[in-house]
């Protein structure tokens, strides 16, 4: 079985999708709508802009979006089942059929907006820990909370085994890297990002970007959806809706959704969009699958 898996903030790069621009009409097609409903020609950033222009989340996240979905409809894939890192499962959604593609992109770009506001509230980052066991990483979290009720640090990315990011208030996370650095990490490392996604510091972004999904129509899946959120297949349209909201505190759950999807019979892994890094934690996750890009 095919599952097509969309990446994440994180992918993008200067000239991500002018290939596809210049050599598919039907990926043209969409490029164009998009500009005319972003109200920018996000196509000019994409193919020429440097990459502090592109590490805006105002353009990352429609970027990534618009270069993953229009690789999906310009080769009409046919997915047993999908999934996406983040941002990705907005992709994911269009291609299985839940959102249309210009519902999904107003999502996205309300999403960035959202974020962006929540990030200038309060100072927060993110840091990537390697070579610690999650429930290790967990405990010292927990730790760190209990110990200052007003510090904010919390698990926000499973990305593969040995692979976990934590977000929160920036003190909170300075202090858990040391800790983490003590109890065994071979990495702590803090992330240049815009601030704590997935994390209670979301909170305000999550609040604004509900009502902009519940006044969207989401449609029945011609696939099942494996959610960050709860890292298995959904189906049910509401509850979509319901684990999307929830996904901008939630932490990110990968590794849990790629051994779902597993389990459930993917025995190809096909990357769509942008990058080749969730092929690598995919290979990392379930060694024996197949871990392609589109």
């Amino acid at each position: 079985m095919k599952a097509y898996i969309f990446p994440g903030q994180g992918s993008q790069f200067s000239g991500m999708g002018k290939d596809l621009y210049e050599s598919n009409p039907i990926a043209r097609q969409l490029f164009e709508q998009a500009n005319e409903i972003l109200g920018f020609r996000i196509t000019e950033v994409m193919f020429a802009g440097t990459d502090e222009e592109l590490k805006q989340t105002k353009v990352t996240q429609p970027a990534i979006f618009l270069h993953s979905v229009a690789l999906a409809i310009a080769h009409d894939i046919q997915p047993d089942m999908v999934a996406g890192h983040s941002l990705g499962e907005f992709s994911a959604l269009v291609a299985n059929k839940t959102l249309s593609f210009e519902d999904g992109l107003r999502l996205v770009a309300k999403r960035a907006e959202a974020m962006q506001k929540a990030c200038e509230i309060t100072p927060s980052t993110m840091a990537a820990v390697l070579g610690l066991e999650d429930e290790k990483v967990e405990k010292i979290c927990e730790e760190i909370r209990k110990e200052n009720p007003d510090y904010i640090v919390v698990p926000a990315n499973y990305n593969c085994p040995g692979q976990l990011v934590i977000s929160g208030s920036v003190q909170a996370v300075e202090l858990a890297c040391e800790r983490l650095k003590q109890a065994g990490a071979k990495r702590a490392l803090i992330l240049q990002v815009g601030g704590a996604f997935h994390s209670p510091l979301m909170l305000p972004a999550q609040e604004e970007l509900q009502k902009a999904i519940e006044n969207t129509t989401f449609s029945k899946p011609i696939c099942p959806v494996y959610q960050n959120a709860v890292a298995k297949a959904v189906s049910d349209p509401e509850i979509i809706k319901k684990n999307l909201i929830a996904q901008l505190t939630a932490p990110v759950k990968w590794t849990q959704s790629v051994l779902a999807m597993s389990q459930d019979g993917a025995s190809e892994f096909i990357e769509c969009g942008p990058g080749k890094v969730l092929q690598g934690l995919v290979k990392k996750i379930v060694s024996q699958a197949s871990a392609v890009s589109l």
